[in-house]
């Protein structure tokens, strides 16, 4: 295994390409340092190794520690990008793992769902609108998706502590990898999720949300043309639920839809680590 170690001398860190080999003999782990790459501030992409420049672990180290240079970044975050494309539409799952797992090293769970899947998400998605993805292709590549968060969602679960939020999609959508995105977080920020998703009919979600009385809804909705159903929903939500706070979002909202709902409409990606802050101020509310 290769990584970058860090070493702080004098209030300055500086940066060593270490491999760590396991010593059968005295059966213990060793650390050989293959490159001194310099103080941090001075660090780039093409001081690695070539052989190791490509490696989720090194890069998603660089991205997070190196001096936050936009173009720097930027190229970073689009190799991994490729990486997590070529994983997902070969329907390769522990090469999806792999990345993830080096990119939450030194990055957070938002930040990935935000700068590596969600973006590329997008891209399948459009590259399949536009006939360039075959069906099969976009399939392979949305169950490798939502396998991959699955498995985010088992390793992150923990203790409730904020609150019970059901999340949802209209009748009529069947992309739910969003509301198994906003799940998968949710847990690892001290939530309980309660995932209706896809195309729940409104009927179903009061009565369900009467059996669990949940702190917030979350409506996710891909398709524009799913738009009118999830307003209905949200309409018959509110007519019950006066107070209880509704957030929708989603892939249909990012060209600058402007319908109205009885609700929190959520557009940019960013917004998703601001969630968890904005519900358990509700709650105090």
């Amino acid at each position: 295994m290769v990584y970058i170690r860090k070493k702080n001398v004098k209030n300055v860190d500086y940066l060593y390409l270490v491999k760590s080999t396991w010593d059968k003999i005295h059966k213990t782990s060793r650390q050989e340092t293959i490159k001194y790459l310099g103080a941090i501030n001075n660090v780039t992409q093409e001081d690695i190794p070539e052989e190791y420049r490509n490696d989720p672990k090194i890069q998603a180290f660089l991205l997070q520690n190196t001096p936050k240079d936009r173009e720097k970044r930027e190229k970073i975050i689009e190799k991994l990008q490729l990486q997590i494309f070529t994983s997902l539409t070969e329907g390769d799952l522990d090469g999806a793992k792999k990345i993830y797992r080096a990119f939450l090293g030194d990055n957070s769970l938002d930040q990935f769902y935000e700068k590596i899947l969600n973006p590329v998400m997008d891209r399948i998605g459009t590259m399949w609108s536009n006939g360039i993805l075959s069906v099969a292709t976009e399939h392979v590549s949305s169950n490798i998706a939502h396998s991959l968060v699955k498995i985010i969602a088992e390793e992150k679960k923990g203790r409730s502590l904020y609150g019970k939020v059901v999340l949802t999609t209209p009748v009529g959508e069947e992309h739910n990898l969003g509301c198994s995105v906003m799940e998968s977080f949710l847990l690892t920020k001290g939530f309980t999720t309660f995932n209706l998703s896809p195309s729940t009919p409104a009927e179903s979600v009061l009565n369900f949300m009467k059996s669990v009385t949940p702190d917030a809804i979350i409506i996710s909705i891909t398709l524009s043309d799913s738009i009118p159903s999830g307003q209905r929903l949200t309409k018959k939500i509110r007519e019950i639920y006066k107070r209880i706070p509704i957030f929708v979002g989603g892939q249909a909202f990012k060209n600058g839809s402007k319908s109205k709902f009885d609700a929190s409409v959520i557009k940019d990606n960013d917004a998703l680590g601001q969630l968890p802050k904005i519900l358990k101020a509700k709650k105090k509310n």
